[in-house]
């Protein structure tokens, strides 16, 4: 895979993808980046050989502070516009990403960092992390999802903390409020977040991807309807070559070649 993608480095371990985000110093978002990502995250759902992605940033200090408050200097609506859609497109690619997906959060978590981070699947933190939504503190609000996202994984109560008192928490606080599911000494979120898709691996990525996508369904549908579709999707798993593959493997006491089909 060779496609350039703007202020995003692609690297591929395995069956894992790292993006790395690079826009130093702070690896702030931009228009081009953000379409970049939304790119990336397509390119990435189209190959098959790909079950987990990793997103960090690059260096110990930054995960991402955001976007640049440059671009709303001057009040222009049409910049917002175009700025709030483009973070809608990318980390809402993110989120229906079929495989699973790690934030790996080096450092600083500001904003559209910590939006970027909710995106994602799983989170974890480096000790030193710091995160925080504090757009209400320019006049702004979390536009990419940070006030649906955050109150699900936290609860009211948090979420407002965060966003209408403009709290920054560190990592020890975010594990213990259920916002990252891991805490990790400095330097070792990437390496963790890599053991993590190891052992995905393991899980066939054709279930994943079903199970994901009843996960993410509860936010937005009712149980009722949800319980029938998962009936449903453990019979549809029967079409596919992972669940011969799964089961003939377990029946013959060895590990599964999964082919992601």
């Amino acid at each position: 895979m060779s496609t350039e993608y703007r202020n995003l480095k692609l690297e591929k371990r395995g069956h894992a993808a790292i993006v790395t985000l690079n826009n130093p110093p702070a690896h702030t978002w931009t228009v081009d980046s953000l379409k970049a990502l939304t790119q990336l995250v397509r390119d990435l759902d189209a190959d098959r050989s790909v079950y987990t992605l990793i997103v960090t940033g690059d260096g110990p200090k930054f995960f991402s502070a955001g976007a640049d408050l440059k671009v709303f200097a001057d009040g222009d609506k049409a910049v917002a516009r175009e700025m709030g859609r483009r973070f809608g497109e990318a980390f809402e690619a993110l989120a229906a990403f079929r495989g699973l997906s790690i934030a790996a959060i080096n450092g600083y978590a500001m904003g559209g960092g910590l939006e970027c981070a909710l995106a994602c699947d799983l989170r974890i933190a480096e000790e030193h992390a710091q995160l925080a939504l504090p757009e209400a503190t320019v006049g702004l609000l979390p536009c990419a999802g940070g006030t649906q996202n955050l109150p699900w994984l936290v609860g009211e109560g948090w979420a407002k903390r965060l966003i209408l008192i403009g709290e920054r928490i560190d990592a020890a606080t975010a594990l213990r409020i259920g916002l990252v599911e891991e805490v990790v000494p400095r330097g070792a979120a990437l390496e963790t977040a890599l053991a993590w898709a190891q052992r995905t691996e393991g899980q066939s990525p054709t279930s994943v991807a079903a199970c994901k996508q009843l996960i993410q369904g509860a936010r937005s549908n009712p149980l009722k309807q949800l319980l029938p579709q998962e009936r449903e999707a453990f019979v549809n798993l029967f079409d596919t070559l992972d669940q011969k593959e799964g089961v003939t493997a377990f029946l013959e006491k060895r590990k599964p070649e999964w082919r992601n089909g």
